[in-house]
């Protein structure tokens, strides 16, 4: 008999870690207490809510606003914050604030969580992370609460901006305006810029990742000091920001006064990467704008974030290595650094993953539910990019769709290589070198 404790792999915590949390938030959410009728939510709703939250999407088969509690209300919101902190984050956290002491293990599988390149100054690095949070947060709900309490009063305008604030910081997308109109989400506030530049600024902070505040806490604003990773990073946010700001600016939103054209222009670009509002109808959108949104939608934000999708770096890398192969280039090179083979080799992996998963997803609800395949690839790239949007079709799904997207969700959010190094935990790589053979490509 086999005596010998179980033992996890870094993967397999984050893997089942998010799975707890959302496995609790499905009990909470079924509470009588958690609906504003008192009845308490079924089991696909529950636990589509909290797969949503946890994975910091959005996309939601009831309004937050209407069918929730305030109870209700407040379970998505400590999901929001659990899952975009990242689950061991808060863990770790709670050991931070107890005093008690962290081991190696526990160390190890922290710099998984958020994508530190070294085990060394890892706690440190928690609590700076926790401190920025706190901070970001409470400043986004400042600004958010002097336009929400002219409207709603002090007290509710209050809570109102801590929850958008919470939710945009974490890339959540979830909004509490359904009193406004069923799932209008930030409609109502198109031409205001207090909100407008607020949710925008709290969602590319959070969506660039903990590792580049510290690199820009470290060395300012001294760009070229910057580590080759933050200039990657932020060098791909502002191009991902700008080109298609443009880009729906002249060809979507063409017909909008102009300072309502240019917020929703910039707005769009940036939610469209995992945060998941909107402030313009995407259902009127031409199927070229929706195209390029499944696009953004699928690149997500930037590691050790709390954004999903294939991450910046990946859309960054696949996209230096064609340009390498177009100029004969032997490697990947940023800023004067060469990128290793394996890092290609693995931002092809999840490419290829989140491909198949969008587009086999897409696919099988399209054909189950009769609907059209576009509209059907938008919240299937929404839910494994972990965004949001939506066309409006997410609330109408059939049982089998919805467990889906919650699949979907869920596999976007802790991450392809997560599931792959989870599965392989323990096992042993053939060394062995089989025989060269030419392969014609393209």
């Amino acid at each position: 008999m086999n005596t010998n404790k179980l033992r996890l792999s870094s993967a397999q915590i984050i893997i089942i870690g998010f799975a707890g949390m959302i496995l609790i938030g499905t009990v909470l959410l079924m509470l009588p207490l958690s609906t504003a009728d008192g009845q308490g939510a079924c089991f696909t709703e529950a636990l589509f809510t909290a797969t949503s939250a946890s994975c910091v999407t959005g996309l939601v088969v009831r309004d937050t606003a209407v069918y929730w509690s305030p109870f209700g209300q407040t379970v998505i919101l400590l999901l929001i914050q659990a899952g975009g902190m990242g689950v061991v984050t808060m863990a770790i956290a709670t050991f931070l604030v107890s005093g008690r002491k962290i081991s190696l293990k526990q160390r190890g599988t922290m710099q998984e969580s958020i994508s530190a390149h070294h085990i060394g100054g890892v706690v440190r690095l928690t609590g700076f992370i926790l401190k920025m949070t706190i901070v970001f947060e409470a400043a986004g709900a400042a600004v958010l609460s002097l336009v929400f309490c002219k409207e709603m009063g002090f007290i509710k305008g209050i809570l109102y901006g801590i929850f958008h604030s919470v939710s945009a910081f974490c890339n959540a997308g979830f909004d509490l305006m359904g009193n406004k109109g069923e799932f209008s989400s930030l409609t109502s506030y198109a031409a205001s810029p207090v909100v407008n530049i607020t949710i925008v600024l709290l969602i590319v902070i959070g969506g660039i990742g903990f590792m580049t505040w510290d690199d820009i806490r470290t060395r300012k604003f001294r760009f070229g000091r910057y580590k080759m990773q933050s200039k990657v990073i932020l060098v791909t946010t502002a191009w991902l920001i700008f080109l298609p700001s443009v880009y729906l600016f002249l060809f979507e939103f063409s017909s909008f006064p102009m300072k309502e054209r240019v917020l929703c222009s910039l707005f769009q670009s940036v939610t469209l990467r995992t945060a998941g509002f909107n402030t313009a109808d995407l259902g009127a959108l031409s199927e070229s704008g929706l195209g390029i949104m499944i696009i953004l939608m699928l690149i997500g934000g930037s590691p050790g974030s709390t954004a999903g999708g294939i991450k910046t770096t990946t859309f960054a890398v696949l996209v230096s290595t064609a340009v390498s192969v177009f100029r004969q280039r032997e490697h990947t090179h940023f800023f004067g650094r060469r990128i290793e083979e394996n890092v290609v080799r693995s931002g092809v992996t999840v490419l290829t993953m989140y491909l198949f998963l969008f587009i086999t997803g897409g696919f099988i609800i399209s054909r189950i539910e009769d609907l059209p395949l576009i509209s059907c690839l938008f919240e299937t790239a929404s839910a494994v990019g972990t965004v949001g949007l939506t066309l409006g079709i997410t609330p109408n799904l059939g049982l089998i769709s919805r467990l889906i997207l919650i699949t979907l969700m869920y596999l976007g959010r802790v991450g392809g290589l997560t599931l792959v190094f989870a599965a392989l935990s323990g096992s042993k790589g053939n060394t062995a070198r089989l025989p060269k053979e030419k392969l014609t490509i393209g």
